[in-house]
């Protein structure tokens, strides 16, 4: 319930702007609009993974298809591309600095002659876990005094909007 009413005194009130209630001199009043939170929340999250993944040799990029793969298994590029939520072009080159750095090996798809598949190796799987700990100390920060139930209504929610826009 008190979500409800914060969130109409985000659409109603005049002093909801989109500075979060903290209206500059002058400057027009706009509500807040949950996709502008959402985005603004991506920007910090990407900014603050980038920082802590950078001294493990990884990019975001890198570490978010290296998750893909680990999560779903052996995929093609195409499928890492849409998994990952970037274009085939950026994947590709993803794919080649993987290779290069042998974190993931292609096989031939054995239903499909053309199609190749990736797949994680040892080292890979490796560095990821060494990886799991530097995220899970970033998304304590950032769920710092959420309680456990917001934290899984907030997981189910963001999941349903995802899926609503698609």
């Amino acid at each position: 319930m008190a979500t409800q009413t914060r969130r109409q005194r985000a659409t109603t009130s005049p002093s909801a702007t989109v500075t979060g209630g903290a209206e500059k001199a002058g400057a027009p009043s706009a509500p807040v609009r949950i996709p502008y939170l959402i985005g603004r929340t991506d920007r910090v999250v990407s900014r603050r993974l980038s920082e802590a993944l950078a001294p493990l040799g990884l990019t975001v990029p890198l570490f978010t298809a290296m998750s893909v793969l680990h999560a779903r298994g052996s995929l093609s590029n195409a499928q890492l591309a849409e998994r990952s939520l970037m274009s085939p072009q950026s994947a590709n080159e993803i794919v080649k600095t993987m290779q290069a750095k042998g974190w993931v090996v292609r096989e031939p798809d054995p239903t499909h002659g053309r199609i190749v598949m990736l797949s994680l190796t040892d080292s890979a799987r490796a560095l990821l876990a060494s990886c799991d700990e530097t995220v899970k100390r970033l998304e304590g920060e950032m769920l710092e005094g959420i309680a456990a139930e917001h934290v899984a209504l907030l997981e189910d929610l963001l999941i349903r909007c995802a899926k609503n826009l698609r």
